[in-house]
C-alpha cells in the first residue's frame, strides 16, 4: 500500500495523491508492497526494478548506492512478530532519495515507520531529507536497544522456568532468542558500515548539526552491538548450563522410577513363582499367612521410602555442616 505525506504545521499529514501540493516536498510511504505497488514505483517514479527487488529481499544488507536520478539507502530495522517462532527479526528498509520527494519501501509494516507516520518522533520534518533519514536511523537504534532489553527480560523469565524443567520447551525458546540476537548482530554491524560510509561519501553534504547527530547515531549503534554480543554470550552459556540441568533432572526422575519398578518386581516375582501349580505357604494357616504377607509389604514399602529419601537427607546434612562451618 502506498500513502502520501506532506508537512503542515510541523506535523506530517496524510493526503490523497490528488490533494498533494506540488510545491512542497513529499514523503511516499510504500509498506506491505504488492505487485501493483511495484508497477507504480517503476512506471510513475522510475525506481529501478532491480533496486526494488533488493529492498524486498529479506536478507539484503545495508548499503548506499547512487543512481542517475536518485540515491538509494538500504538499512535494516528491528521487527517484533509474535506469531513467528523467532519473535524478534530484522528487515530491510529502502529509502529512495529524490530532489523533491523521498520514498520509503518495505515489504511489511514495522514499528519504526508507524512512529514516523504517527508523529511520535520529536521534531521530525521532511523539509530536509537527510535529517529525515537520520531521524529514522536514530529511531531504529532506539528500537534495537528496547528489543534487546525485552529479550533480556524474557531470558530471565525462562531461566526461572528451566530450573525445575525436564522438557525442551524452554531450551527451544532460548534457542529462538539466540537466533534473534544473531540477526540483530548481523544487522547492526551492517548498519554501522552504512553510517561510516554516509559520513565519508562524496555527493552527500552534512552540516555540523547533522554530523553531530550522525555521530550520536553511531554511538547508539555501537552500544547496541556491544549489548547484543554480551547477551548472546550469556545466553549461549546459559543454554549449555541448563541443558545439563535438564539432563540431571531427568536422571533424578528415572532413578525414582527405577526404584519403584524394582520394589514392584519383588511381589510380581513371588506371585509368578507360586502361580506355577505350587502350593502357597501359609495357605491353611489362617491369619498367620495374612500377617506374614502384610509384614513383607510393609518392609518393602519402608525400604523403598528410605531409598527415595536418601538424597534429600544427605543434602540436609551437607547444608547443616556448611552452616556449622560458617558459624565457626
Amino acid at each position: 500500500m502506498i500513502t502520501f505525506w506532506q508537512q503542515e504545521n510541523n506535523k506530517l499529514i496524510h493526503l490523497e495523491k490528488e490533494e498533494l501540493d506540488l510545491g512542497k516536498k513529499t514523503w511516499i510511504d510504500a509498506r506491505s508492497v504488492t505487485r501493483d505497488d511495484i508497477k507504480i514505483l517503476e512506471q510513475e517514479y522510475h525506481v529501478s526494478q532491480e533496486h526494488i527487488l533488493d529492498i524486498l529481499d529479506q536478507d539484503e544488507m545495508s548499503r548506499i548506492e547512487p543512481d542517475d536520478e536518485y540515491t538509494l539507502f538500504i538499512f535494516r530495522l528491528p521487527l517484533f512478530n509474535p506469531e513467528n517462532d523467532v519473535t524478534y527479526l530484522t528487515i530491510p528498509l529502502g529509502i529512495v532519495l529524490f530532489s523533491d520527494k523521498i520514498i520509503t519501501i518495505c515489504w511489511t509494516d514495522c514499528e519504526v515507520l508507524k512512529d514516523v507516520s504517527s508523529n511520535r518522533i520529536k521534531n521530525i520534518s521532511i523539509e530536509n531529507f537527510l535529517t529525515f533519514i537520520l531521524k529514522i536511523m536514530s529511531r531504529t537504534d532506539s528500537n534495537f536497544l528496547r528489543y534487546l532489553k525485552e529479550i533480556n527480560r524474557r531470558t530471565i523469565t525462562i531461566q526461572g522456568e528451566l530450573q525445575m524443567s525436564v522438557k525442551n520447551n524452554e531450551l527451544i525458546q532460548l534457542f529462538n532468542l539466540e537466533k534473534s540476537l544473531e540477526y540483530f548482530t548481523t544487522s547492526l554491524k551492517s548498519n554501522q558500515l552504512l553510517i561510516e560510509k554516509l559520513s565519508k561519501m562524496k555527493g552527500i553534504y552534512l552540516d555540523e548539526d547533522q554530523k553531530d547527530f550522525l555521530e550520536d547515531i553511531a554511538i547508539d549503534n555501537r552500544q547496541a552491538i556491544e549489548m547484543t554480543d554480551i547477551y548472546s554470550n550469556i545466553l549461549s552459556g546459559m543454554m549449555d548450563a541448563f541443558a545439563s540441568v535438564i539432563s540431571n533432572n531427568l536422571n533424578i526422575v528415572m532413578k525414582r522410577l527405577t526404584v519403584v519398578s524394582l520394589v514392584l518386581n519383588v511381589p510380581t516375582l513371588i506371585v509368578s513363582f507360586f502361580g506355577m501349580n505350587i502350593q502357597l505357604p501359609f495357605a491353611n494357616s489362617g491369619w498367620i499367612g495374612t500377617i506374614c504377607v502384610s509384614s513383607i509389604c510393609l518392609v518393602a514399602t519402608f525400604l523403598a521410602s528410605l531409598i527415595l529419601k536418601e538424597k534429600p537427607v544427605r543434602e540436609k546434612r551437607k547444608k547443616k555442616k556448611k552452616t556449622k562451618v560458617k558459624a565457626i
